[in-house]
């Protein structure tokens, strides 16, 4: 009988009985894994290990409450209808500051970026007011535009500006060169290049900057709101300070936390819907 191995090679005669393993794919470049209810379960442990403190006395009253009492002062708050005209007052602060320093912040940072003259020129200026703290600024801001409502918009505007700026022009920087030569070697308008290739590779950097400038601008509402407010979660944070309520006291700051998580949120959100292509 003839021999079946007969032409072929000796590598097709050695696999003859081999098992072979499938090798697991490690090209995924570092990308982050969704696991769900992590972060919750740590805020439950936090809570329960601050409740159990207080309980126990180990944690004294009058330097912590226990959690069970934030909550309580919290649904108080949120039955007495005050919660509600508080957060109205303090987010419509926020997005109106927020929204004339980041938008500023985003179309100055861009120039810089792009056009060598206009860097600089407003590249020092930047520096020079970046280490400013914005807080001290307050009380110029309340000489120039009055204890109300625009005093307030500015300070929180300026404290958002800056950041955003730096972020900004940083993330125009780090598009990568060797895209942009290619649209020029394709002969791309400068239009194009700019609208195609530069903004989309920014945008990660924009919207990374953009959460550290959001939370320096919750800061500020509150150093804001403790002067000359009626309403808005500073004013009531100061009031139960000055009435060493502390229950009340990290009710509001409790409130300022649910307030950066969402703006975390919403910039997520955001991040999602503009950055698919990644």
């Amino acid at each position: 009988m003839a021999d079946r191995t007969a032409g072929k090679t000796g590598e097709e005669r050695g696999a003859k009985g081999r098992h072979y393993r499938e090798v697991p794919f490690r090209g995924g470049g570092f990308a982050p894994r969704h696991i769900p209810y992590v972060g919750v379960a740590v805020f439950v442990v936090l809570i329960a290990l601050l409740e159990a403190g207080a309980r126990s006395g180990v944690i004294s009253n009058l330097t912590m409450p226990p959690p069970s009492a934030v909550f309580v002062a919290l649904v108080e708050l949120a039955q007495s209808g005050l919660l509600w005209k508080h957060l109205q007052v303090s987010l419509t602060r926020l997005a109106v500051g927020a929204a004339m320093g980041a938008g500023a912040g985003i179309a100055i940072g861009i120039l810089i970026g792009l056009f060598s003259y206009i860097r600089a020129g407003l590249l020092p200026l930047v520096a020079a007011l970046f280490p400013i703290p914005k807080i001290a600024l307050l009380p110029l801001f309340v000489i120039w535009f009055g204890i109300h409502e625009w005093s307030k918009f500015a300070l929180i505007a300026f404290g958002t500006f800056t950041p955003t700026v730096v972020a900004t022009f940083g993330a125009v920087d780090n598009v990568d060169r060797s895209l942009i030569r290619m649209g020029q070697s394709f002969g791309l308008p400068w239009l194009s290049i700019v609208r195609k290739i530069v903004l989309p590779g920014a945008l990660p950097g924009i919207l990374s900057g953009l959460r550290v400038s959001l939370a320096i601008a919750i800061i500020l509402l509150v150093a804001a709101e403790m002067l000359g407010a009626e309403y808005g979660i500073g004013a009531y944070i100061l009031e139960a300070g000055s009435l060493y309520d502390l229950e009340r006291l990290f009710a509001g700051v409790t409130i300022l936390s649910l307030m950066g998580l969402g703006v975390s949120w919403l910039i997520g959100r955001i991040e999602a819907m503009l950055l698919k292509w990644r």
